[in-house]
Parts: structure tokens; C-alpha cells; sequence
């Protein structure tokens, strides 16, 4: 689990792929920031893409990565000395800065448009994967790259949304770097899918006769209120 809260950049200073099963291996360097508490096994955000280090030194380390998410990310364009956003998994103190992000990649988008506004850049994006639109919303969370952001606008029909990187995080993430043409990584806002699904399981059941799983809970919530209002 992380926060979308990338903590450095890091350098791609290897890749290795590997012919017989179809994956790479990435060495990632300029991280000894996030080295000093580093354990084989551990999870680290890689451009929103959660992977496990496999072996490290003081500022380098080495993850895997297996042909099905380099069918789904970005990773698989990334060259020798390629920017990416780096962040640990989260951690009992950790400030929940940005929102929960799995670095699960839900499906790669384009960028369309990149425009300055003022000291800040507006990007667009439109997804490989359509279905991905119904998680974005307007002033909702979406994750791009490993970074969390805040959705300024939505356009269902068009296919894109937007976000707006300020100046601060300009310096802090590689999409400001990036230029129309361009991929990132997205992970939508896991909230909605469970929204999503508990309110089909609502109507499936509904449409059954079975007691619905929305009813029992509004439910529960009623007779709890109704009981702290009698003591």
C-alpha cells in the first residue's frame, strides 16, 4: 500500500530482459534516500507500479518484472537512464498525505495536451481503457505515475480528464516532464470500485427477493442511531 506521495526520482541504470520467460529486470539507481530501512522483499512504487526489490546496495536496487505488467505499464518503454517516480510502501507512522494506492495499474493513458497555466502546467490524458472513466470524477483522486493527484475535469464523452501539476510538484514527479504523446501509468481511485459493486450487489440481490447488502447495512445504522437516542 502507498500514499501517491512520491518521495524521489530514480535512475534506470540497467535493464535486462529475459528471453526465456518474456521479463526484465530493472536496476534502479540515485536512491539511496530510500535505501536506509531497504529489506529484500520489500515493496517499492515504481512509476505507480508496486514491485519487490530482489537485491540492493546503498543506492541501488533491482526488481522484477514479469511479462503480464509490462503488458499493462509503462515499464516496458523505459530505457537506460529514464526517470521514475520512486515511494515506499507505507508504514505504521507514515502521513497519509495522498490516498490509498495499491500500485496495481488499472491501464496506461496518453497525454494529449500539456498547457501552462500561470506557474502551473494543465495535463490531458486519455486511457487505453475506456471503462476506466466511470472511477474519475471531478475533484477526485487518480493516480498517474505513482503520484497522487487531483482531478480538475472530466469529459466522458471526449474520453480524458485532467489534472494540474503546480510548481512544487513540477520538480518532485517525471510527468512534468513528459510531452504529448507520452504514457503514464493510472490506477483509479480503488473507493469506487468497491462503491461500484456493493451497489450491483444492492440491485442483484434486490431484483432476487434476497435481502440486499446496502439494505442490511442502512439498516444496522438506523437501529444503532435510534438506540443512542433512547439511552
Amino acid at each position: 500500500m502507498f500514499t501517491g506521495i512520491v518521495e524521489i526520482i530514480g535512475v534506470v541504470s540497467e535493464l535486462n530482459h529475459q528471453a526465456e520467460d518474456g521479463g526484465t529486470t530493472l536496476t534502479i539507481s540515485d536512491a539511496s534516500e530510500i535505501l536506509s530501512d531497504c529489506h529484500l522483499g520489500d515493496s517499492i512504487s515504481i512509476n505507480g507500479t508496486c514491485l519487490t526489490v530482489t537485491w540492493f546496495d546503498k543506492s541501488s536496487f533491482k526488481v522484477g518484472v514479469a511479462p503480464e505488467t509490462l503488458r499493462r505499464t509503462n515499464l516496458g518503454s523505459l530505457k537506460e537512464k529514464s526517470k521514475v517516480n520512486l515511494e515506499r510502501a507505507v508504514s505504521a507512522s507514515t502521513r497519509m498525505g495522498g490516498h490509498f494506492v495499491q500500485g496495481h495499474v488499472d491501464t496506461v493513458a496518453t497525454i494529449l495536451k500539456k498547457e501552462p497555466d500561470g506557474n502551473a502546467i494543465t495535463f490531458r490524458f486519455q486511457p487505453r481503457d475506456k471503462s476506466v472513466l466511470r472511477y474519475v470524477v471531478e475533484k477526485g483522486y487518480v493516480t498517474l505515475d505513482g503520484a497522487s493527484l487531483t482531478v480538475t475535469k472530466v469529459d466522458d464523452e471526449a474520453a480524458w480528464w485532467e489534472v494540474m501539476l503546480i510548481s512544487y510538484t513540477q520538480e518532485k514527479v517525471v510527468t512534468a516532464s513528459k510531452t504529448p504523446g507520452d504514457e503514464v501509468n493510472v490506477e483509479v481511485d480503488q473507493i469506487g470500485k468497491y462503491v461500484e459493486k456493493a451497489v450491483e450487489g444492492y440491485f442483484s440481490k434486490a431484483s432476487s427477493g434476497e435481502p440486499a447488502v446496502l439494505q442490511k447495512m442502512v439498516e444496522k445504522i438506523i437501529d444503532t442511531r435510534l438506540s443512542q437516542t433512547k439511552q
